[in-house]
């Protein structure tokens, strides 16, 4: 049986050059029991990999970290590297192989300090209009090098910026040229000291309404170290990111100073392979949530 993959990374509207797998080539089956069993899930406080960040992992979610990540990415979506995050978040109340299957992908970027004096001057509606206009250039070189054209919608979620937290999300809606239901693009992201917390989740438009309600708690219980927050800025000895918060948004700005080339883990965005045998898939999930049931890791003091 034939299944169309559809690997999405969403800077690439503003050049960033996609990888991409052959449609026709036959996906990977994974074993998903075994899959599943070979995680260590977490939920409770969850210090990231980096030491930078941490998380307050609810009920509602499972935490898995970069080398378990990277084979449910790999050996569970079929993606051909998901290699570089600090680990995913998998909401407990969705089958992740089913077609209402997602995550959310966790990366850092360290470009700097990114000052946020432009976010009571940004104009979104003509940030859209400017994205939208950049993606009719973009989608020719796209079709050219033989990859599906893709048009950004509108926005899902507006963009909104709280300057008291510090955190900023939005929400892109894609139509991929060949593909019946648009694309859901939600993006989360935590100013810090030297860089920016990267929380992305991708699925069907159909599934907004859930995912915006899950997305404001990833925003809620995701914060930097004490020590590594935006408050914490030395400016004697700290850089400063070349962009603002216009182009975390837009990522234009970004592609000026370079940014792109590091984006492309940072906001990997995948469709999944739709695996058969749900049933089966559904009791392998049921025991990994219930494994993870009071395994939180033990907290850590916040330096």
């Amino acid at each position: 049986m034939r299944i169309n993959i559809l690997l999405i990374v969403s800077i690439f509207l503003f050049g960033f050059p996609l990888s991409c797998v052959a449609e026709d080539a036959p996906p990977p089956v994974p074993q998903v029991e075994g899959l599943l069993a070979s995680f260590e899930p977490q939920m409770g406080l969850v210090e990231l990999p980096n030491g930078v960040a941490q998380l307050e992992v609810p009920e509602e979610f499972r935490y898995i970290g970069p080398a378990d990540a990277q084979k449910f990415l790999e050996q569970g979506w079929g993606n051909p590297d998901g290699s570089g995050t600090l680990g995913m978040l998998l909401p407990t109340e969705t089958d992740p192989f089913s077609g209402e299957g997602w995550g959310v992908v966790i990366t850092y970027q360290e470009d700097g300090h990114v000052e946020d004096k432009d976010a009571a001057q940004i104009d979104y509606d003509e940030l859209l209009a400017s994205m939208q206009q950049a993606e009719k250039e973009i989608n020719e070189e796209r079709r050219k090098n033989g990859y599906t054209a893709v048009n950004l919608v509108g926005w899902a979620e507006k963009p909104h910026y709280d300057a008291a937290s510090k955190k900023l999300y939005w929400a892109k809606e894609l139509k991929f040229e060949d593909n019946l239901e648009n694309t859901l693009n939600y993006n989360v992201r935590v100013l810090g000291r030297k860089g920016v917390l990267v929380l992305n989740a991708v699925a069907g438009m159909s599934q907004l309404p859930a995912i915006k309600d899950r997305m404001k708690q990833v925003l809620a219980f995701s914060e930097f170290r004490q020590g590594h927050r935006y408050a914490d800025f030395d400016s004697g000895v700290d850089k400063v990111a070349a962009y603002g918060i216009a182009a975390l948004i837009g990522g234009k700005v970004a592609a000026k100073v370079g940014l792109l080339a590091k984006l492309g883990v940072v906001l990997v965005a995948m469709k999944k392979f739709i695996i058969v045998g749900l049933a089966a898939i559904g009791g392998a999930l049921a025991k990994f949530f219930k494994r993870s049931k009071g395994k939180a890791p033990v907290p850590s003091d916040p330096q």
